[in-house]
């Protein structure tokens, strides 16, 4: 047998910055100042159609600083703008759409591929340039809370298939990340809400500091103001980068996903609702499932669960929605194949996060599925109670 160990080094950039595309700011000039290559770096943009509806100076933008940067970047064609949201990761028409372009435009493997747009389109646009020319660097500009501070800021792309999420998808670690907050500025309220889950939970599994700051900024979260939110995305992205660096298992070999709490339930609503559940309100939900399961289990006090509940909602979340109680077939809560969904997404043993307290995780390989059942009807009864009502413990 021969064998030998294949070490690869990455580097993980993550910018922030506003107004990336004015000719003044030099972010994106420097950073393909980095190619090595010696002439101006052919690029081909893609932006989410939602991104250019919402900042319709966008296209000129991006071409005009282009222009402004000759010596450095060249556009293989003028911006293409694809659909957004959700739905765009279930057409693998849209990936094959990309590839085209990526062929027509006659990128190599020193090109650049810039996609401009939510948490989907990010997924979608960066699988396709993960995989054609088995990869062409590619720059992320998340657009919104969930994907400046979360998905958008990691290493894996992918797209839905066989009604499973990201069923189809590629490790691969992006050129560089511009977290540009201007676009925040123009997200619809839900998009604005939708990133402080994913603080919420990191902070519970990393950082107890950060989740005080949280609380004791609830009513600006709540009011998204503008100054609070980049702080909440910024300290979000940091402590994911960190996580992603420095855990040792970048591309999940293993089947730990320590950053996936509360998401086996959510991925399954996501698809159970149609979609009508968004990821973030999706993860919320998810979350309450697991606090009040881990406080049936004696995992975690109910009252360190309920701080944490309370804050959920306070910053504008809902912790349950009826899709929870759909059953299929079988007489069981169709949420619950979600666990054998993230398990096989794993490729491996059941793997579960969970939180004892707040900025400590530990992780467990079973779940007791009556239990499960049992806190969704708790979270169902506390949704239907009014404050008056709301139990101070749970039964």
């Amino acid at each position: 047998m021969l064998q030998r160990k294949i070490t690869v080094d990455y580097t993980h950039r993550i910018l922030f910055t506003r107004d990336a595309f004015v000719d003044a700011n030099t972010v994106v000039r420097d950073l393909l100042c980095l190619n090595g290559v010696g002439r101006p770096a052919k690029v081909l943009v893609f932006i989410d159609d939602r991104v250019a509806r919402a900042c319709p100076k966008l296209v000129p933008q991006v071409l005009n600083y282009a222009a402004a940067h000759l010596d450095v970047m060249h556009l293989a064609a003028d911006p293409l703008v694809i659909p957004g949201g959700e739905a765009c990761k279930n057409d693998f028409r849209l990936v094959e759409q990309c590839w085209r372009a990526i062929n027509e435009a006659a990128l190599d493997r020193h090109s650049y591929v810039f996609v401009i747009g939510g948490g989907a389109v990010l997924d979608l646009v960066c699988f396709a340039a993960s995989t054609a020319h088995r990869g062409i660097r590619h720059v992320r500009f998340p657009t919104t809370t969930l994907s400046q501070g979360d998905g958008g800021v990691g290493v894996k792309n992918g797209v839905n298939y066989f009604g499973k999420k990201n069923w189809v998808g590629s490790f691969a670690v992006p050129f560089a990340v511009v977290n540009d907050f201007t676009f925040l500025e123009s997200l619809p309220v839900r998009e604005r809400r939708n990133g402080i889950i994913e603080a919420i939970k990191v902070a519970l599994i990393r950082d107890a500091k950060f989740f005080n700051y949280l609380c004791e900024n609830a009513a600006g979260l709540a009011a998204l103001d503008q100054s609070v939110l980049e702080r909440v995305v910024q300290r979000s992205a940091e402590l994911h980068v960190e996580h992603i660096a420095t855990n040792g298992d970048p591309f999940e070999m293993g089947s730990a996903r320590p950053l996936d709490f509360g998401h086996w339930a959510a991925h399954k609503l996501e698809q159970v609702s149609a979609f009508r559940v968004a990821h973030g309100e999706a993860v919320a939900i998810g979350m309450a499932v697991d606090l009040v399961y881990s406080a049936k289990r004696a995992l975690i006090s109910a009252a360190t669960a309920l701080r944490i509940l309370a804050l959920i909602e306070k910053v504008g979340f809902a912790t349950y929605a009826p899709e929870l109680l759909d059953r299929g077939s079988n007489g069981d809560l169709v949420i619950l194949a979600g666990l054998e969904e993230f398990r096989e997404h794993l490729g491996g043993d059941l793997t579960v996060t969970l939180v004892p307290e707040i900025g400590r995780k530990i992780e467990v390989h079973e779940m007791d599925r009556a239990l499960i059942v049992q806190a969704v009807e708790e979270l169902r009864d506390r949704a239907n109670a009014s404050p008056a009502e709301l139990p101070a413990a749970f039964s």
